[in-house]
């Protein structure tokens, strides 16, 4: 041989940084960076439009994009609860609840206090 090296043609070279993952978006934002989310007026006037909301449905709804497995921790009146929103979203919601607007159910089996679904406590004024 010649010392000279020869490459395979079929691999690429490995490149001098490898980009890092990307970041998760922004709450309320969608994977293409759109922004999705609510406000806390819209999404107050979702939930008093029905007589239950199941979390899946205010995801869907307003097409909170997050990881699947994305809790928030807020404060209740009787202490923590875990919310499957983001956490802006999340941060709405703890409002609502503490301005005594919505009430939550939460998980029974297993018992840990994550709220499954929303619902109105006082009726639409209009």
């Amino acid at each position: 041989m010649d010392g000279t090296t020869t490459q395979d043609p079929t691999t690429q070279p490995e490149p001098a940084e490898r980009p890092q993952a990307e970041a998760a978006a922004p709450s309320g934002h969608g994977p293409d960076g759109r922004a999705g989310g609510c406000t806390q007026a819209q999404l107050r006037r979702f939930i008093k439009s029905r007589p239950y909301v199941p979390m899946h449905e205010l995801r869907r709804r307003f097409e909170l994009n997050g990881q699947a497995d994305d809790v928030t921790p807020i404060q209740a009146p009787d202490g923590t609860i875990w919310v499957g929103l983001p956490y802006r979203e999340s941060g709405f919601l703890a409002d609502l609840l503490r301005q005594g607007d919505i009430g939550v159910e939460l998980c029974r089996d297993p018992c840990v206090r994550i709220v499954v679904g929303v619902f109105a406590m006082r009726p639409v004024s209009r």
